[in-house]
């Protein structure tokens, strides 16, 4: 937890900031920058599945290592990108090495909790990291005004911490389920695809990565559109990371009995309304307080259910594949929100791109809930 601790907020005090730097600073245009987040997405998401089957076989702690080496000094150079071809380069890089944390070290997350108790570990956790994200992001918003040169310097250093947390401080024999006998590496990354519940699962479940693209990638750009600053918009981004860590912990511990599928369809609703805020509210600064709010109670739910009903696909040996499988589909859905809100901004202005990501999560809370049965 530690580990992960450091490494959102190295990765998010940066990352957050980084389409206001490429489109008013490097002066890219927004849709080349939401491309390029897309192929970063695209490489991570595409990779995702074979390192996290690959951390079934060797074990996932050398592979968090070399992860971690590789972004501190991959991520500082978005300072060199003077163009599209440069910033496409970098994004793809940043995607290859990502594409391991982050299903690697939910598996090891995994291997280490009690079954009954993943979800509630799985909250622990991700409550930590929402602090980590409002204790990266609320400077980095006063920093990023002051210049990016030591915000990369500050990231880099992050993720050399992290590497140091997985060599010194997590040693000796860790838990590892056995891997299934009749599978080697390819068909454990093509196994959670060929999972017909898995597949249901995901068709709809993209929601939840989609809205977290919107919150992460877009409202920033967004904010600073409609006379926002960058102080303000870390503040308020940090707001959220506030609350989400107070309310993980309890929400989960009270709904885990039920199952972590039962409560999607209303976390999903409640992440349409949020989405619908940002479009509706009249004064720019209150509709993303309001829509940032509001999402943080959709995200309490999601952020720990969906991690633990792909646990619960899972057979034996192959938690890390079905992590990595969901972690591309997370990886596609998230890299996707910037593309697609940049070009319906276009063509009929940004409350049409927050109406329409609201619509579309609506739909999925209502499959949601109908589907809510058939994952026990």
């Amino acid at each position: 937890m530690a580990a992960s601790f450091v490494a959102v907020a190295a990765r998010m005090s940066l990352v957050q900031f980084l389409g206001i730097y490429f489109v008013h600073r490097a002066g890219i245009d927004i849709t080349m920058v939401g491309l390029a987040f897309l192929c970063e997405s695209l490489a991570r998401g595409l990779l995702a599945p074979v390192f996290g089957a690959l951390s079934d076989r060797l074990g996932r702690r050398v592979l968090l290592i070399a992860s971690s080496l590789c972004t501190a000094l991959i991520l500082p150079a978005f300072l060199l990108i003077t163009g599209p071809a440069s910033l496409l380069i970098w994004s793809l890089a940043l995607g290859t090495v990502g594409a391991i944390n982050i299903p690697v070290s939910s598996a090891l997350l995994l291997d280490l909790a009690p079954a009954d108790r993943r979800q509630s570990v799985l909250a622990l956790n991700y409550a930590a990291m929402s602090v980590a994200y409002t204790l990266g992001v609320v400077p980095a918003g006063y920093i990023a005004q002051q210049g990016y040169g030591l915000l990369a310097a500050t990231s880099a250093a992050g993720y050399v911490l992290v590497a140091l947390l997985y060599l010194v401080a997590l040693r000796g024999q860790l838990p590892l389920e056995k891997g299934a006998p009749d599978a080697g590496i390819a068909r454990n990354t093509l196994a959670a695809f060929l999972d017909r519940r898995f597949a249901l699962f995901a068709a709809i479940a993209f929601v939840f990565p989609l809205s977290m693209g919107m919150l992460v990638t877009v409202s920033p750009l967004y904010g600073t559109v409609v006379g926002l600053g960058e102080g303000y918009i870390g503040l308020v981004l940090g707001a959220n990371s506030v609350l989400v860590a107070v309310l993980a912990l309890p929400v989960a511990t009270r709904i885990e009995a039920k199952g972590p599928f039962r409560w999607l369809g209303a976390a999903a609703a409640i992440v349409a309304v949020a989405l619908a805020c940002y479009a509706v509210v009249p004064d720019a600064a209150v509709a993303f307080l309001v829509g940032t709010v509001v999402y943080s109670f959709g995200e309490v739910i999601f952020s720990s259910a969906v991690p633990a009903v792909v646990a619960r696909l899972a057979p034996q040996g192959r938690r890390g594949a079905y992590q990595g499988s969901w972690a591309l589909i997370s990886s596609l859905s998230l890299g996707s929100a910037l593309v697609l809100s940049g070009l319906i901004s276009k063509a009929i202005g940004w409350p049409g791109a927050w109406l329409g990501a609201a619509g579309l999560t609506l739909a999925a809370a209502a499959a949601l809930w109908a589907l809510r049965a058939r994952f026990p």
